[in-house]
């Protein structure tokens, strides 16, 4: 759509007033932002409401949203001052993946292949049903539903770049459930480690016979789309053994690194170190994360902590998202009008 991509992410003061509880710490927000490979340029406190002085104090020529109508508090449109002015452009969300289906993911436990009892079941069934994917329970607004990954969105988001003759690669795996700022931190420091970054994202399966419970929150294809869009990733390898074996480290490219977070790893179904071939090998280092206390069980702590703030936002979204529908039906009915 354009050249330059400027950003502005909200406080957690601001969106707690127009739409209710942050997942996400604003500094955490700011930095996932500030990694993602196609921003160039982010705005930190930005107001909800996006005016006109705002967009040309940062030389924007026209504001980007997606289909969906955004509305303040009292119910007036975010981006009606933009569109009144003919600087509005509109994108296709995303169907299947947002907070609000990641939230209700956290606290329903549900997941069509992991029915093992899980570790969060402290969750009353009352809290449940706020979050209920029922249409008597919930709207259709926002009802929980599930991602479909097409391979053009893959491609969309890989560059397909190569490593240069030369260059030193660096491997990682993981699972990047959630993906949050400590997995952003740790990248960038695996990058500077060499040129090249591969990345290794275990599939669902694996993940949960690993961690057990209903982990990973996220399927394989939207936790490999989060990492794909991280600046410091170069290439992932979709469905990556848990153990780093030899072809893991030279049928793809020849790896010269193997990095991992200087925290304990979960040994493997035969109850093996998953690195011991790179440890035996000599390329095996550790990385120092300064942001290793965040984790995705962390995150599922928040939101199991305030789960009745998050009830009572996906209450009122599902208010806010019937009136959002209703507005966006007149306008498209005025347009035919005119």
């Amino acid at each position: 759509m354009g050249d330059y991509l400027v950003v502005g992410v909200h406080s957690d003061a601001e969106i707690e007033k127009h739409k209710g509880p942050t997942v996400m710490r604003e500094d955490e927000r700011y930095a996932a932002v500030a990694a993602c490979k196609w921003v160039d340029h982010v705005v930190p406190n930005a107001p909800y409401f996006t005016s006109l002085e705002v967009m040309d104090s940062y030389s924007c020529d026209f504001c980007v949203h997606g289909d969906d109508i955004t509305t303040l508090c009292d119910g007036t449109d975010c981006y009606q001052a933009v569109k009144d002015a003919g600087r509005y452009r509109e994108c296709k969300r995303t169907q299947g993946i947002s907070t609000t289906e990641l939230v209700g993911r956290m606290l329903l436990m549900t997941r069509d292949h992991h029915k093992r009892k899980s570790s969060i079941a402290s969750v009353n069934n009352e809290d449940l049903s706020t979050f209920s994917s029922s249409a008597s329970k919930q709207s259709p607004e926002t009802k929980i539903s599930h991602f479909l990954p097409t391979s053009k969105r893959i491609v969309q988001f890989s560059e397909g770049k190569e490593p240069n003759s030369g260059d030193k690669v660096i491997y990682v795996d993981g699972t990047f459930d959630l993906f949050h700022v400590g997995h952003i931190e740790f990248l960038k420091r695996a990058k500077a480690l060499g040129d090249y970054l591969l990345v290794g994202v275990h599939d669902d399966q694996t993940v949960n016979a690993i961690k057990g419970s209903n982990y990973p929150l996220m399927n394989l294809h939207e936790r490999v789309l989060s990492v794909l869009a991280c600046r410091y990733v170069d290439e992932v390898i979709i469905g990556a053994p848990y153990s780093v074996d030899d072809d893991v480290l030279s049928q793809v490219y020849r790896v010269d690194i193997v990095a991992h977070g200087n925290t304990p790893s979960l040994p493997d179904i035969n109850n093996k170190d998953p690195y011991e071939v790179p440890k035996k090998k000599g390329i095996y280092v550790e990385i120092e994360n300064p942001s290793a206390e965040l984790t995705t069980a962390g995150i599922i702590d928040r939101i199991i902590e305030h789960r009745l703030r998050f009830g009572i936002m996906h209450a009122r979204k599902n208010e806010k998202a019937k009136l959002e529908e209703e507005k966006l039906k007149g306008d498209k009915l005025n347009q035919n009008l005119t």
